[in-house]
């Protein structure tokens, strides 16, 4: 069949309207205020970075984007709301690796991280440290790793509490080495250095930044950092996976929004994103907080985050790990 001009061009038009729209939604957006939903409280390290890169992108892009603490189990409570949020791009949720450990940890969640969450981007990996107090005779891993076999079940571990990062860092420690060691759950961080400092636990494994002023002031020893290569905050501090090859165990974060945002808009975020990370400010200040950017595409956060989804599930159902 042969088309007249006239018909030829309205076809052309009509086929085209759709791309034509959905470019000019990306170039557009944001129109309104970004709330970005963080699962812990404020002064939080996923709070500090949320409030960095949000800082950012709002001079940006010409809209606030505006944190907002959920905290509440584990922060399954704030990704539950971004889950049940519009999928318009203007509810953004900082996923981190307490997402991932929650996958496995927590069995009747009503969402599935990797199914319901659109990754955006990765921001930053920071790594836990490996300390002790400095009563500890150990100065180097291998010291420690003879010093706590040869006193089996003698040595305690603190953490924040069962199924969080430094438990679970710790946990894999212990499978890697052998070694029989006390875990001793603490609520929180805080009164976890507070029992490390104070000498009722002897080692921790916990997240850089809220152990490293307590180790640039001598109260504890850094024996190695988490990461698969050494942190730019300690330079002199080994990583683990120089004495056990492999070993990698981080805090990390990075930007998902709910699933079905378009992904013009998943796109142009992960753009900004990554030209944040860039900024050779940001890149310093996330460096003072220990932090490794942690840059990519959507599809590559992706894949990272469902690789740490797997990781730390294997190692709960090995350990047989449970919530408190």
């Amino acid at each position: 069949m042969k088309l007249d001009r006239r018909t030829l061009l309205v076809l052309l038009g009509a086929a085209s309207v759709p791309s034509v729209s959905r470019d000019a939604k990306a170039q557009a957006y944001p129109t309104r205020p970004v709330r970005i939903i963080v699962g812990f409280p404020a002064g939080g390290g996923q709070d500090i970075v949320a409030r960095l890169v949000g800082g950012w992108l709002s001079e940006h892009l010409g809209q606030p984007f505006i944190v907002e603490n959920r905290p509440g189990a584990a922060s399954n409570v704030a990704a539950e709301a971004v889950v049940r949020s519009p999928a318009d791009g203007y509810t953004l949720f900082v996923v981190g690796v307490n997402n991932a450990i929650n996958a496995t940890l927590y069995d009747k969640l009503t969402f599935d991280l990797v199914r319901d969450i659109a990754p955006v981007g990765g921001i930053s990996q920071v790594p836990n440290v490996m300390e002790v107090n400095p009563a500890v005779p150990a100065k180097t891993v291998p010291e420690f790793i003879a010093y706590a076999k040869a006193n089996p079940g003698k040595l305690n571990m603190a953490s924040g509490g069962n199924g969080t990062s430094m438990h679970l860092c710790g946990e894999l420690f212990k499978r890697m080495t052998g070694i029989d060691m006390v875990h001793v759950p603490y609520r929180g961080a805080g009164p976890a250095l507070t029992g490390l400092i104070g000498g009722q636990v002897q080692v921790m494994f916990d997240n850089l930044p809220s152990s490293i002023e307590h180790i640039r002031a001598g109260k504890l020893r850094a024996l190695a950092v988490t990461t698969m290569s050494r942190s730019e905050a300690l330079p002199d501090t080994p990583a683990l996976s120089d004495f056990l090859p492999g070993f990698e165990a981080s805090g990390w974060a990075g930007f998902g929004a709910p699933k079905n945002t378009p992904i013009e808009i998943i796109d142009k975020l992960n753009q900004e994103l990554n030209a944040a990370l860039a900024d050779a400010m940001m890149k310093a200040r996330l460096a003072d907080l220990g932090g490794i950017i942690l840059s990519g595409g959507p599809a590559e956060f992706g894949r990272f985050v469902a690789a740490e989804t797997e990781k730390w599930g294997r190692l709960i159902r090995a350990v047989n790990i449970r919530p408190e």
